[in-house]
């Protein structure tokens, strides 16, 4: 249970809950899997499960290509698998020449098989194209290549303007909408030092971003661009070869959307903390242009995002320990990095920010 004052308390229990965190569940049987995908879709290989944050995952290796299939948590309801998958099919029908993960059809014509999981839940199973490739996570990427992937999600948000869904105004934990009602996850941070910072970047997100949050432009997005659900390629004249993982897509204030992609790069270059977040914003910007009066809340929602997965991790890694080093994985720097980004002055990072190119 989240330790925090009432009524914020029963608020982030529901959230992590309606996130699919709050609770863990046995891992799918693969030969089930199998079983399933043979029967309704006709094909069969080699499975691999792999690691992932809340669902079952697996790469499926045939003779005539690689398949990703995913099998939802018990408690993430079926509309919110509907939505992700609706948003991937939008994009294929109305910018198919963005690189996004295709979804593929059962043989019966459905977007997915749903399966029993006891206590009255289901689980949704889907089979997905396999992106090969590296993603950015793995490689140095140049300013001019960060550019390009926020041009890549910049194109991306200007498609989902005109997407809806009944199920995308669902409540989300990684929303950074709610960052200020989560205050009490840091009272499960042990180290004191990660507990203070995290209250810096409460009062920034309070201060800076909260007046504005019923002011802001929304839509739907895709919600968790971060360099491990880019696939690029170096060689590629575009760089990014692939978007993949649409599990945190629903409809919030645009300007997270890039934020998400900033934190995840915050601190990569010790020197130069915000160098690759802003050559990420400057390609985005020059997409989707950035609003004058959003632009200074960009940064600060940048450090609500990475602080909020430390601290997420920090809670998940005692409660889920199975998926611990998959956690720890994503986010071992991330109390350094919040760090690092602090250090610098925010009115010196919204003033690069703002020094847009004639």
């Amino acid at each position: 249970m989240i330790v925090t004052t009432a009524p914020d308390a029963n608020f982030a229990q529901r959230l992590l809950e309606e996130s699919g965190l709050a609770s863990p569940h046995e891992p799918v049987d693969m030969a089930l899997v199998s079983t399933l995908v043979a029967k309704h879709y006709h094909v069969s290989g080699n499975l691999e499960r792999l690691a992932t944050e809340k669902d079952d995952t697996f790469r499926l290796r045939t003779g005539s290509g690689n398949y990703l299939v995913k099998v939802s948590p018990p408690d993430e309801p079926e509309a919110a698998v509907a939505l992700q998958t609706a948003v991937m099919r939008f994009l294929e029908d109305t910018a198919p020449e963005l690189p996004v993960q295709r979804v593929k059809l059962t043989v019966d014509g459905n977007d997915n098989v749903v399966l029993a999981a006891g206590d009255g839940k289901t689980r949704v199973l889907r089979v997905l194209g396999f992106v090969d490739g590296e993603v950015l996570a793995q490689t140095h990427a140049e300013p001019g290549q960060l550019a390009r992937a926020g041009e890549l999600l910049g194109h991306v948000d200007l498609a989902l303007a005109a997407f809806s869904h009944p199920a995308d105004r669902r409540g989300l934990v990684w929303d950074i909408r709610h960052f200020h009602r989560l205050t009490g996850l840091a009272e499960h941070t042990p180290d004191s030092g990660h507990r203070r910072l995290a209250r810096e970047v409460f009062a920034l997100f309070e201060a800076a971003v909260v007046p504005d949050l019923d002011h802001l432009e929304t839509q739907v997005i895709h919600g968790d661009f971060s360099p491990h659900n880019i696939v690029v390629d170096r060689r590629h004249d575009d760089f990014v070869t692939g978007v993949i993982d649409f599990g945190d897509t629903l409809r919030t204030a645009v300007i997270f959307d890039p934020a998400v992609a900033l934190a995840n790069l915050l601190g990569r270059t010790p020197g130069s903390p915000w160098r690759e977040a802003c050559a990420f914003a400057a390609g985005y910007d020059k997409v989707r242009p950035i609003k004058d009066g959003e632009l200074p809340l960009l940064p600060v929602a940048a450090l609500a995002r990475l602080t909020l997965r430390a601290l997420l991790t920090d809670w998940r890694a005692r409660r889920v320990p199975e998926r611990r080093d998959y956690l720890l994985s994503h986010a071992e720097n991330d109390w350094l990095n919040v760090e690092r980004a602090l250090a610098v002055p925010l009115g010196e990072v919204v003033a690069h920010l703002a020094a847009r190119p004639s």
